[in-house]
């Protein structure tokens, strides 16, 4: 908006030269030509439910018929201090991915299938092939997980935030019949605990990364395994929802837990009833070799391990022990990698939930 000050203001302070926005440090222009570049992307993760998309002051999205008594499932997140990597690396095709990931995996824990997401991108600045490179990210999110980018906000603010950095939350919003809702009552002992492999750290432990990194002043250009470890590092997060919504048309599911921060020792009791315990084999998966690195660099405890990273183990699923052998192999089918990592034991007053074996 342009100010003006008339003649008779006398202020010492009054100002000569006519202000406009962009003056103050937001370019209008550079966010219209990034809503013209987003709306391909968004376009490109389209439900037929969708009925308004990028461009109103609000999505509309209709209820499929489908659903006899729904529920609607929602999710917030972000994806931490890996931002700041993404920074550092100048990386920032797949956070978008991890934004996506970390929303429709917690929703889908209670059988959900994932509808739409919305994103709110904030800088002081704006860049706008960097911020079409996260869209894109989360387009691909979008699409990998079945849901409509049906909207957000990018919001330029000057002074907020340092030069080249910006913040990045999602909101996605899911549905299931209310007599499918996954809430782990049904859990007893004997059920089978199966694990779905990890893609990495996904979005969660950074700030340890980060210290474990600054530490030992270790390059991230270096070669791990044949590939820099900058790609390993920031690996996207794995999304699952297309084969556990597929298992899930074959099988009862018990339970589901994402496995975020805190890993299994502190998500798994989160889906418990409390006459339930789980026992853990872990030598029934491999700990993946970024792990082993970042314990030995970082000299970090085995319960801290388990407590901060999900050590290869990004999604846990508890079914029927006469249920198990078809699950994983309908999981397997689907890409997945998966493990039998352990089973439902009844739980003492005095055990904790998660028994480590």
């Amino acid at each position: 908006m342009t100010t003006h000050y008339s003649d008779d203001d006398n202020s010492p302070n009054k100002s000569t030269t006519s202000l406009s926005y962009r003056d103050a440090g937001v370019n209008i222009d550079a966010g219209n030509g990034l809503i013209q570049t987003i709306k391909p992307l968004a376009k490109r993760t389209l439900r037929p439910e969708v009925l308004t998309g990028i461009g109103g002051f609000g999505a509309l999205f209709e209820i499929s018929r489908e659903y006899q008594n729904p529920v609607l499932v929602s999710g917030t997140d972000g994806v931490g201090t890996k931002l700041k990597l993404a920074f550092e690396l100048r990386r920032h095709d797949t956070i978008g991915i991890d934004l996506v990931a970390m929303s429709v995996n917690d929703i889908l824990v209670s059988g959900a299938e994932p509808l739409f997401f919305l994103d709110y991108y904030a800088c002081g600045k704006l860049d706008a092939d960097t911020a079409a490179a996260v869209v894109s990210g989360i387009a691909t999110g979008c699409e990998l997980a079945g849901c409509a980018l049906i909207g957000g906000e990018t919001a330029e603010m000057p002074g907020m935030y340092p030069a080249g950095e910006y913040d990045l939350a999602g909101f996605a919003v899911g549905m299931v019949e209310k007599e499918q809702i996954i809430n782990g009552a049904s859990i007893q002992t004997g059920d089978a605990v199966i694990g779905l492999a990890s893609s990495g750290a996904h979005a969660n432990g950074y700030s340890l990364i980060r210290k474990i990194i600054s530490t030992n002043h270790i390059d991230l250009s270096q070669d791990f395994y044949g590939k820099p470890l900058s790609d390993i590092i920031m690996a996207p997060t794995r999304i699952y929802v297309k084969p556990l919504l597929a298992l899930m048309k074959q099988l009862p599911v018990k339970g589901l837990a994402h496995i975020t921060g805190g890993g299994l020792i502190e998500n798994l009791p989160r889906i418990l009833p409390a006459h339930a315990a789980v026992k853990l084999r872990t030598n029934t998966w491999d700990l993946p070799v970024l792990f082993k690195w970042l314990q030995k660099q970082g000299q970090v405890s085995d319960d801290e391990m388990f407590r901060v990273f999900n050590c290869g183990i990004g999604m846990v699923v508890i079914v029927g022990a006469d249920q198990a052998d078809t699950a994983m192999q309908s999981l397997q089918e689907a890409g997945e990698t998966v493990y039998l990592i352990g089973e439902i034991k009844q739980r003492m007053s005095d055990q904790p939930a998660v028994v480590l074996n």
